[in-house]
């Protein structure tokens, strides 16, 4: 099985996964990647999953479903054109056609009704598809959910297996570790980790996947109970957080007007 990055936008990235067969495809924010790709690779596309209703991530499903009639996957609580099996927490979704069988975890805050496919069996790490709401070195912007919603998602997914690869949909890695390096200048892990993305950003290739493992060690906001990210907050703010809601709220504020 692959896994392959198809470029979209400024700076998006549709995740196909296919066998040199079939391909399933997460989040077509265009169309015109996958189609593309499934016509140089002789693909016949097997379904979509969406995680969330952005159109950025959503706007090539009506021109997929006018090629070829597929399941399309996506959060039952968002208003997504095309979705013809909406998902509910626990949910599963079985694509026997790449041997995947995905669990649906609920992921508010980038939006209300968000969601992510984790795939923990099988031969191989275990894998995440968590569109907008884990990115590496950095989460989501909160557009409709709330800190303490967007602070409960981040701590379910960084409940996952370590060796979980990680499979976010913006390639943010740079800029993020930038912000990271300033929250938490004393992590050795966040340098060395700028330094691998940088040489990748060099020669044109992505930084992602990620690892659950390598998240823990560099992004500050899967650490913010690490002291040297509350004393960076303290400083920031002018006060201490009283707790680790508001150390999130505070933490993401400041990556806001970073």
């Amino acid at each position: 099985m692959h896994i392959v990055a198809l470029h979209a936008f400024r700076d998006n990235y549709i995740w196909m996964i296919h066998n040199a067969h079939h391909a399933l495809v997460v989040d077509p924010g265009d169309a015109g990647p996958v189609l593309a790709a499934c016509q140089a690779q002789g693909l016949e596309l097997a379904g979509i999953l969406v995680t969330h209703h952005h159109a950025d991530h959503t706007g090539g499903i009506v021109e997929l479903l006018a090629d070829a009639r597929v399941p399309v996957w996506g959060p039952a609580s968002e208003a997504i054109p095309g979705i013809s099996h909406p998902l509910r927490d626990g949910d599963r979704v079985a694509v026997p056609e790449l041997g995947l069988d995905f669990e649906v975890l609920h992921v508010p805050g980038h939006t209300l009704g968000h969601i992510a496919y984790y795939a923990g069996g099988g031969p191989g790490e275990p894998l995440l598809f968590c569109g907008d709401t884990l990115f590496s070195a950095g989460c989501g912007r909160l557009f409709e959910g709330t800190p303490a919603q967007m602070l409960a998602s981040l701590d379910r997914l960084s409940r996952l297996p370590a060796a979980t690869r990680v499979y976010c949909t913006h390639e943010y890695t740079l800029g993020n570790l930038q912000f990271a390096r300033r929250v938490e200048p004393g992590n050795p892990s966040v340098q060395a980790y700028a330094q691998w993305c940088s040489r990748q950003r060099a020669e044109q290739l992505p930084t992602l996947p990620s690892t659950l493992g390598q998240e823990l060690r560099v992004n500050p906001f899967l650490r913010v109970g690490e002291p040297e990210v509350l004393a960076s907050l303290a400083a920031h703010a002018g006060h201490a957080p009283a707790d680790r809601v508001e150390a999130f709220t505070l933490l993401r504020q400041w990556k806001n007007d970073f």
